[in-house]
């Protein structure tokens, strides 16, 4: 495990360049494993999801290689092994090795994925979408077992609540499957719409991405033709609009989507940041006087329960009380007794996260529970006087392109070491 070393209070100007999505190179790379030949990806994120994928890739004799965010994958000599319960555990998206291998051999075994622990997350969507599709599916100590020996067979499936992970897993496991599945309230992500680009270009025929019915034609192969470009992480563009709304004097945001954070610059916009917005750069300038929110995260295009965390060291500077109503995680409160720690008047009852106007954040030692609550710890240890230590920071860099690095540009004075 890694520490990252906070010297808080230096205040932050420059230009930061966002790194692709997240949420979509988790998807990319187990899809990549369906082709008939080698794939790339470019602006490919420097995070440590994509490097235990790798591990994942490695034992079934998928060769890859990353190099300056180009991610290069070679599945044609692709054979079927037990996949490394370490690197399945270290993430909750190696899930998608279900869809994906039930899709190219109709079948799959898998320990439970692990990943961000954040309240009650069941797969039970995504086991209906491959029962539906004509799967046996069995469950035993902590691992599933997928077996589709007759075929997969297209059906229609309806999503008994949206799921961002249920829709991506049904569409990798129809799209080579035989005849049309029809998704019925699918998610709407942009990382769905992604990944549905990259299948297509190689030759699926999948429509109605970005709606809740997605239709699937299955197709015998699927061969990459051209290097595919993954979208912008619109998480780590909210995650640095925070930080720039808190505590900088000018910021540059580079290669960001506006339209993909829509619900949130919207609400950043009505705590009283000035921002200017271009096709695909966002400026911050210098903010002085904040207004409390109210924020009630939704599915997309609403606002993303990833970025409330985010969010919440800026609320704190809000002059008056701030509140968070999440329904897609209510139990995501890992951040709450950590920014306590350091000074946030912070609270959760009754459903809800309560943020009061803090005059002042301190240094002190913390962990980063989960990806985005390491996130908000970060931001708060830059606005704060003296020295944060956040623990567990490996939850940080999973997800979070070259972060210390970006931050330091930035004028964050930020080091990483190893944690004993």
């Amino acid at each position: 495990m890694k520490k990252l070393i906070i010297q808080g209070g230096n205040r932050i100007a420059g230009e930061v360049t966002i790194g692709g999505a997240k949420n979509s190179t988790v998807a990319l790379i187990p899809a990549a494993i369906l082709a008939d030949t080698p794939v790339q990806f470019d602006t490919v994120p420097d995070i440590l999801d994509v490097h235990n994928l790798m591990i994942i890739l490695e034992s079934m004799n998928v060769k890859s290689n990353f190099t300056h965010g180009v991610l290069d994958i070679d599945p044609t000599q692709i054979v079927e092994a037990e996949l490394p319960s370490k690197a399945i555990k270290s993430l909750r998206a190696s899930y998608y090795f279900m869809g994906a291998l039930l899709g190219r051999f109709h079948r799959a075994t898998l320990t439970f994925p692990g990943g961000d622990n954040i309240g009650p997350r069941p797969i039970d969507q995504h086991l209906k979408a491959f029962k539906a599709l004509g799967a046996n599916v069995s469950e035993h100590a902590g691992t599933v077992y997928l077996d589709a020996h007759n075929g997969l067979h297209g059906t229609r499936i309806f999503m008994d609540m949206v799921s961002v992970g249920a829709t991506i897993n049904a569409i990798l496991a129809a799209v080579r499957a035989e005849g049309t599945t029809i998704i019925e309230n699918a998610a709407r992500e942009p990382e769905i719409i992604d990944l549905a680009t990259f299948l297509n270009n190689m030759g699926a025929k999948i429509r109605g991405v970005g709606t809740d019915v997605v239709r699937i034609t299955g197709v015998d192969t699927l061969q990459s033709m051209n290097t595919h470009t993954i979208i912008a992480d619109r998480i780590e563009t909210g995650t640095y609009l925070s930080l720039a709304a808190a505590l900088g004097d000018g910021v540059m945001l580079k290669n960001v989507i506006p339209e993909h954070l829509e619900a949130y610059t919207s609400k950043l916009m009505e705590i009283g940041v000035d921002l200017q917005i271009d096709s695909d750069k966002i400026y911050v300038p210098a903010t002085d006087h904040l207004n409390p929110v109210h924020v009630k995260t939704m599915p997309y295009p609403g606002f993303a329960t990833d970025l409330q965390q985010p969010l919440t060291p800026l609320m704190s500077l809000a002059n008056g009380e701030s509140t968070v109503v999440d329904t897609i995680y209510p139990k995501r409160v890992k951040h709450i007794p950590e920014l306590q720690k350091m000074g946030m008047k912070i609270s959760a009852g009754d459903g809800q996260i309560t943020i009061d106007h803090t005059e002042e954040l301190h240094g002190a030692d913390v962990e980063a529970g989960e990806i985005r609550a390491g996130a908000a710890l970060v931001i708060a240890g830059l606005m704060a006087k003296g020295t944060t230590v956040i623990h567990k920071a490996d939850n940080i860099l999973r997800g979070y392109d070259r972060i210390v690095w970006k931050l330091n540009r930035l004028n964050g004075d930020v080091t990483i070491e190893d944690d004993d």
